[in-house]
Formats: C-alpha cells, structure tokens, sequence
C-alpha cells in the first residue's frame, strides 16, 4: 500500500482550515485584474464601419444591415452572445473603434435585449448600379491613412471635395440617366461601374 505524501497530507491539512479563495460579490464589489477581458466598448468616433469585427466574430455576436433606400448601416452588437475572445479589438483597422473594458464584466440582466446595442453609420451608394461600396467614415479614414497617394481614385477626390468643399451643385454631380460617360466619374461610383467608364472611355472614346 503506498501512503500519501508528506507535501500531500500538509496541502490537505492547510486547504481544510482556510477559507475559500472567492470574493464576497455581490454583497462586496468586484475589482477585475488589469486586462481582464470585459464587455467590449465602442467608441463610435474611431469605430468607421468597416465590417472587420463582424467578420472575425465567432459567435456572430456583431451582424451588419445595409438599408440603400436610407443610406444606412445598422451594426448590432448582441453581448449576450459575445464570448469575450477580444477578436474584434485585436482586428480593429482603426485600433480605437472597440477595446475590452477591463471594469465592465456582469451582464446578468432580465431581459436580453437589454444587452443588445445598435449603432448606424452613413452609406457611400454606387449613383450607377445602387450597390454598397462602404461607409463614408471608412472611406475618409482610408483617405488620411494613404495619404496623397489617396488623389488616384475619384471616388477619395469626391469626399475630399466634401470636406473641403471647392465646388458643389451641378459642378460635380451628373445625373446618370443615358448609360455611363467620363463625365460619370465624378459621381459617386462602385469600383466596378469606374472600371466600365474607364474601359468605355479608352476603347470607344466616349
């Protein structure tokens, strides 16, 4: 028969007459460790709409809802499905627009729905075809982020003209009623309707 070890029956002895290692929450507040991964946060300054978060969610806790006829995106964040993996904070292209609290950790709550939160974001809509090339935020972040190399596409030109606003009105929009022409670029365009005018332009000298 082999008998316990004498480091074995000392850990036996001393974990019989401590008390449990737990906190006295609720009754006592809970301070988490730094770092501790919480309750994502978004900070809707920094936070562009770019989908990134969405699409690295294992748990599909962050869904996107394009409305063309509004112009919007609906971003929902549902915490009750999030696992707190810290995915979304980790791929963020801002690196500011969602970080885990390390405060922020009980979401008991009776209803679900109070753990659901919505955010909208304005849609860049193609004027050709009516497809969704991506939200204005994200596309003026690309701006800042590439810089002058950004003046190559029409499409950062518009927006720089938005912010800037050299020229307005009917100096650069065209209404796109005949098929699409040059003059169309300076609308706003998907890159697959810029590539027809583009490829129209050279070949047929429209």
């Amino acid at each position: 028969m082999r008998y316990p070890k004498v480091r074995e029956l000392k850990e036996a002895v001393v974990s019989l007459f401590t008390p449990a290692y737990t906190s006295r929450y609720p009754s006592v507040p809970h301070v988490p460790f730094e770092k501790f991964r919480g309750r994502p946060v978004v900070d809707n300054e920094s936070c562009v709409g770019c989908e990134t978060c969405a699409n690295v969610c294992p748990p599909h806790a962050i869904t996107i809802s394009d409305d063309r006829e509004k112009g919007m995106r609906m971003i929902t964040r549902d915490y009750g499905k999030c696992i707190f993996c810290g995915l979304c904070q980790e791929h963020c292209i801002t690196g500011k627009g969602v970080t885990l609290s390390d405060k922020i950790f009980d979401l008991a709550v009776f209803d679900r729905s109070d753990n659901v939160e919505h955010q909208e974001k304005e849609l860049l809509i193609c004027r050709s075809c009516g497809a969704v090339i991506t939200t204005r935020e994200h596309i003026e972040y690309l701006h800042k982020k590439l810089g002058p190399k950004a003046f190559s596409s029409i499409l950062n030109l518009n927006i720089l003209n938005k912010k800037l606003r050299l020229s307005e009105g009917h100096d650069i929009e065209v209404e796109i009623s005949d098929g699409l022409k040059r003059k169309d670029m300076f609308n706003i365009i998907c890159p697959n309707c810029l590539r027809q005018v583009l490829v129209k332009y050279i070949f047929k000298g429209a």
